[in-house]
């Protein structure tokens, strides 16, 4: 069973911290349209829900981009965690080969 995601393209030249602290968490995608790769933001609640689904390099993920208009099978490749506060910092999506 696929989890679905819907994610927003990343702000040119927005800051990771300050998006941090308005509710959003930094992402990345890779893969998806040969070796470029996108910058997101995934709303903060989102990810607290995927990640209690979702495995890194296990669970298959539907990411959607409405902006880019890009919907496509993904894996969570990478975790980061605060070290201090324990929330997730940033991820790492893979697109899935079809």
């Amino acid at each position: 069973m696929a989890i679905t995601v819907e994610s927003k393209k990343r702000p040119e030249g927005s800051k990771p911290k300050a998006l941090r602290r308005s509710g959003l968490i930094p992402a990345n995608l890779y893969g998806h349209n040969g070796i470029e790769s996108i910058s997101l933001v995934l709303d903060a609640k989102v990810v607290e829900r995927l990640l209690k689904q979702a495995a890194p390099n296990k669970t298959e993920i539907e990411l959607s981009i409405p902006e880019l208009e890009w919907n496509g099978k993904t894996v969570l490749r990478e975790v980061q965690i605060h070290p201090a506060k324990g929330t997730p910092y940033h991820l790492s999506f893979f697109a899935a080969k079809n």
